[in-house]
Order: structure tokens, then sequence, then C-alpha cells
């Protein structure tokens, strides 16, 4: 049972993550949503694991929900003229041009229209240099036009966009992902890769999650201390979810952090633009425009269907990013509004985008009832 006073502020919320407890789907939510930057839920909802509650202060796996993370180190870098968005990615891993992959740039790294999906990284049972020797090593998938074709990278582009910015930066990823982004934004509980010590001095303060076979939860082994510290640029961010909202306050107010600025304003709007417009996602299997490692709102080619969408009473100007069957975080500059939500079932894909839009439309009645 849900906390009453909980429930009876949030009813249409609790209401989901009740219900999706009843069915298995998840054993707890965590949940974080502000408006304007005023803090309107930041909490843990049900069992982390069994016998551990969920709160606001677990840490969990954001999966894909950390991209952003990664796209906003390289968008720095062009800021600094380290890069180009229209360099090719042989610029800097000169060992990429192989397999008609030379043509490929940052910016098709960013927008999902590179062309090598598919790729078996190894991740995270081989080292950085043996995934990266296999990406490079893959050819360009057959009939992939360059910048055209449309497919979303799970995890072989994001590897990519790390070792451009270990060449540029000189040290390893997860070091430029602390020191260039999490500190700036006091994410102090955010980690690109967890140090053992770490792990344990948190204790049962690590989620867990689980993945549901027929019609059961089953825990996955996701969350020990060896996985939690290999680096993985496009899945293995984790931390509480109120810190990937705070993220996302970051790119409301125009790239400004708590204490210095993270972005230019301009380099915002470079990131929430849109790039790729209209073109059908071969690995999504839908319609989904992108911004700059980012997926902008696409209620426009079908709200009841677009996977990972941010509800139908979002703005067209919604950004964000979803995790596989299990979180996401997106934010809309009309509104103010900063969402960002981890359950640790992965129900399947059907059952999560059902349960994402029930979240986000729910999220969006109960927070327009208590005014502004």
């Amino acid at each position: 049972m849900l906390d009453p006073d909980f429930s009876n502020s949030f009813p249409r919320i609790s209401e989901v993550v009740s219900q999706g407890i009843e069915r298995g789907l998840h054993t707890g939510c965590q949940l974080y949503v502000s408006r304007h930057g005023k803090v309107l839920i930041d909490c843990g909802l049900g069992e982390s694991r069994a016998g551990v509650p969920m709160n606001a202060d677990t840490i969990n796996l954001w999966l894909s929900s950390g991209k952003p993370l990664t796209a906003v180190l390289i968008l720095q870098e062009w800021e600094r003229e380290q890069l180009r968005l229209d360099d090719c990615v042989t610029r800097f891993i000169p060992e990429f041009a192989q397999g008609g992959k030379e043509g490929i740039t940052i910016r098709h790294l960013l927008t999902h229209t590179g062309g090598f999906r598919n790729v078996e990284t190894g991740w995270p049972d081989v080292s950085w240099d043996e995934s990266l020797q296999r990406i490079c090593s893959a050819p360009l998938e057959d009939g992939w036009v360059i910048g055209r074709s449309a497919g979303y990278h799970t995890a072989s582009s994001w590897f990519v966009l790390g070792e451009i910015l270990q060449r540029i930066e000189g040290r390893p990823y997860p070091e430029i992902l602390r020191e260039n982004l999490l500190k700036p934004l006091a994410m102090n509980d955010t980690w690109g890769a967890m140090p053992a010590d770490q792990h344990v001095r948190y204790g049962d303060r690590i989620g867990g999650i689980y993945a549901r076979e027929q019609a059961a939860l089953q825990p996955l082994d996701w969350d020990n201390a060896a996985r939690c510290a290999v680096p993985s640029p496009g899945g293995n961010t984790r931390g509480p979810i109120r810190e990937l909202g705070w993220f996302y306050e970051m790119l409301l107010r125009e790239g400004a952090g708590p204490q210095q600025a993270v972005l230019t304003p301009q380099t915002v709007a470079a990131v929430t633009a849109r790039h790729r417009v209209g073109e059908y996602d071969q690995t999504l299997g839908h319609i989904i425009d992108f911004g700059l490692g980012v997926i902008i709102d696409s209620n426009r080619y079908g709200a009841a269907t677009v996977p990972y969408g941010y509800g139908r009473g979002c703005s067209p100007r919604a950004f964000g990013h979803g995790g596989a069957q299990s979180s996401q975080g997106w934010c809309d500059p009309e509104t103010g509004l900063v969402v960002a939500y981890f359950f640790n079932g992965r129900a399947g894909e059907g059952q999560h985008n059902r349960r994402t839009r029930q979240i986000n439309d729910a999220i969006a009645l109960d927070v327009a009832d208590i005014g502004n």
C-alpha cells in the first residue's frame, strides 16, 4: 500500500503505480516532478527490492535515460571549439574508417543516423578498448544511407562519443562526466562508473531491477559492484532520479547550473532543436524526431502509439529521453515542467509504453490540480 498522504495528493499517479504493483509490472517507483523550479514530488513508492523500501535516495539504474548527459559533454566540447558537429568521427578515431563508415559524423551519432546499430560490444565483459575495436571493425549496415536512414543505436554510437571525449580530454570518460557535468550540477550521487568502495558505502541505497518473464518479476543481477563500476556512456549511469530531474532543470534554465553555467543558452537551443524530422526509426518502429542526443516530442506522429513519449499534455517543445522499459526524464519549456521517474520492473516494450503514457498523463492531471 502506498503512503495515504501521497495517494490523497496525487491520486492518479498513485493509481498507476499501485495497479502496476498489483499486476506484477514493478515493485516500486521513484519519482521527481518540478514546475518552474519548484519541487512538487520527490519520493519513492513501494519497494526497491524485497523488504527494502524505495525512497527518494535510492540509487537506481537509468539505462538510456542517461544518454543526454553524454550528449551534453560533447556539446561542451563544441562550445570550446574542440570539435565541430559535422566533423567525421575519423578526425578523432582514425581506426573507425572501416567498412564504409568513413563518412559518419558526430551529428550522425547524436541523431541516430550513423548505421551501425547492432554491433555486439561485449559490454560489460570486455574492456573499453575491446568494445571500441569491435565497433570500429564493424561494417555499415546494408542499404544504410548515412544521415538519411534512421535507427536508434542502443550502445555502439555512445561508446564512440565517449571515446571522442577521452581523446580530446586525455582522461577517462567517467572522470570527464563527473568533473565537467555532475559536480557543477551537484549531482553527487550520480555515477557513470561507481567505485567499488562507494558501492559498499551505499549499501541498501543501491536499487534493484527486475525483468518480467512469464508474468512474474525476476531479479536481474545488474546492481552488483562489478557491473556498477564498468562505464557505458549510453546505458550504465545511475543515481537518484531527482538528480536526473536537476539535469533537465539546468536545460530549462538555458544551461545555468547552481553555481556555474554548464552550457550557453545558444547550445541548449541547438540541443533541443529538431535535427532529425519525420524519419521512421528502424529500431523503435515509429516516426520519431530527434534533437542532439534527445528525443523531441513526437505526438504529431501518433500520441497513442509513439514509444517513450511524454504524454498527451506536453507541448511540441518537450524533450527528453527514456531508458529501456524502465525510466524516463523530460521537460517542457512551455510549461516549465520537469519529470523524471524510474520503475524497477522491465515490463516489456508494450507494457512499458502503456505504463509510460499512463504515468505521464497522470502527472499532467495531478499537477494541474495543484494550480500555479
